[in-house]
């Protein structure tokens, strides 16, 4: 699994952008043709993002290209032009708005069909699906297992929010009226539910005030507790706030990687299923949840500062 803590949106029409992007300390980058991009400057926008992959530096991050959604006049050049032109240098395409699995069947066969014809490895370049509306919530679950290239669901809150009649107009922030609980919380589980059912990432949208970064940290801690992956960010001050807060902490990394260093010895050496780490008892279900937050600190990282003695 690719590192996504940080999904930073940069617009294909703004080279400056393209250009500060690649020394900010982000996960993953996507150049955007979509909605940041206005409809008379989009082709200029292919060019601009197909000299930025293939002449930029985008050392240690996930290269990722928003293309238009289905329903528009631009889609099917968006990919063409991107993928014939930078492929090589590309890591996935994020595909907005997908509504239906057939959409996201449809990128499959067309990147095939460059793959094969440009001389690529088939297959190699992923896909994102963006989860927009309702249609798209109600099958997520199709949508999550409709591709072997599909890497990640995005939740895309401003659209859905739209989509639903939710009366707000504040991305990401609970709804006038709402005082008990959390209005996004059946959303954000459905799309987590859809895509670890497939062993896929899920990914939470922006949190469009850009200089409240403790707001940003308050919502992005919402979607890290419930287990996603990472958030968009739209601005550099929201850098650090996402790295921080879908890491696991030191004490949570050491922690999980003596689990697992504590129990592969005591089921090979001592042959013994559930065992004692100081006052834990630990098992099978332990190294699994251990796993879990290892993964997230290597991919973040982080070293160890314990190891384990029996």
């Amino acid at each position: 699994m690719r590192s996504r803590r940080s999904v930073l949106a940069v617009p294909g029409s703004n080279p400056r952008f393209l250009e500060k992007a690649q020394t900010l300390p982000v996960d993953e980058v996507f150049l955007d043709l979509e909605d940041s991009v206005a409809p008379l400057a989009k082709e200029a926008a292919r060019a601009n993002v197909v000299a930025a992959l293939r002449e930029g530096d985008w050392s240690g991050k996930t290269r990722v290209v928003r293309v238009n959604d289905l329903t528009t006049r631009w889609t099917y050049r968006d990919v063409i032009e991107i993928v014939e032109g930078a492929g090589a240098f590309l890591d996935c395409l994020m595909l907005p708005k997908v509504q239906d699995p057939t959409e996201v069947v449809w990128l499959d066969t067309l990147l095939t069909q460059i793959e094969k014809t440009m001389g690529y490895e088939v297959g190699r370049i992923g896909i994102e699906a963006q989860i927009e509306n309702a249609r798209g919530l109600v099958n997520a679950d199709a949508i999550a297992g409709s591709s072997e290239r599909l890497e990640t669901l995005v939740f895309g809150p401003a659209d859905f929010m739209a989509s639903i009649n939710m009366r707000t107009l504040v991305v990401g922030e609970q709804p006038p009226g709402y005082v008990e609980g959390d209005a996004y919380h059946y959303i954000l589980m459905r799309l987590l539910m859809a895509a670890r059912m497939h062993d896929l990432q899920v990914i939470d949208g922006p949190y469009l005030q850009i200089k409240d970064v403790e707001g940003f940290r308050r919502v992005a801690q919402r979607s890290a507790a419930l287990g996603f992956d990472g958030k968009w960010v739209l601005h550099p001050a929201q850098v650090d706030a996402a790295n921080e807060v879908f890491s696991p902490s030191q004490e949570d990394y050491d922690h999980a990687e003596l689990i697992l260093e504590a129990y592969e010895y005591y089921t090979t050496v001592e042959k013994r299923g559930a065992v004692m780490l100081g006052d834990e008892m630990i098992d099978e279900a332990s190294r699994k949840m251990a796993l879990v937050v290892a993964a997230k600190g290597r991919a973040a990282g982080l070293s160890r500062t314990k190891r384990f003695t029996p």
